[in-house]
């Protein structure tokens, strides 16, 4: 349950101000049809982070237990520091092609895409290598994700004015720090 939680409260947090989150916003704006987007953005995320999950169960299983320790403490530490980077959405995030697609379709490749070296799939490849529960983890993170874009779907601009992204920024970059210190010193 640890691994559950503590998966959906760092990506729901790091996922606020996130690239992603704007590209929820975009495409709220768009199409103006929130449950296809809140679906496609269910799917992309599952796929994408059942992939990570497996990449950091895999590496839980290839790594000796002081190499994925310090591994692991030095994975939080940079999460940490690069949740004090801001993301910008690139402005040709969304093409000509998107149109055609649907909205489900469109939001689905272009949220799987968007979440490639995101900080929330490191998260995830991170979490799942340090807790070794892939699902858990899988599930943690795509409801962390759900937790923070759908909101920014139906509400859009009205959340992203009144929740303070910075503020949220710094308190995920402590909680990183955190479990990187406590991964380093060898607690929990």
């Amino acid at each position: 349950m640890d691994a559950f939680l503590i998966s959906t409260g760092l990506v729901a947090l790091a996922e606020m101000g996130d690239k992603t989150q704007l590209l929820s916003l975009l495409l709220a704006a768009r199409f103006r049809r929130p449950w296809p987007i809140v679906a496609g953005i269910f799917v992309a995320t599952l796929a994408n982070h059942a992939l990570a999950g497996a990449v950091g169960a895999w590496v839980t299983e290839v790594l000796g237990r002081d190499v994925l320790r310090w591994i692991l403490g030095a994975s939080f530490l940079a999460m940490a520091a690069w949740m004090l980077v801001p993301d910008k959405l690139d402005e040709d995030q969304l093409g000509d092609e998107s149109s055609r697609l649907g909205v489900f379709a469109t939001t689905v490749i272009a949220f799987f895409l968007a979440e490639m070296g995101d900080k929330t799939q490191v998260a995830t490849v991170v979490l799942a290598a340090r807790y070794n529960a892939w699902a858990a983890v899988v599930a943690g993170t795509t409801l962390g994700m759900l937790l923070a874009n759908a909101p920014v779907v139906w509400f859009g601009e009205r959340i992203t004015r009144r929740v303070p992204i910075r503020m949220v920024h710094l308190v995920s970059a402590a909680i990183f720090a955190v479990l990187g210190a406590a991964a380093l010193l060898g607690w929990g």
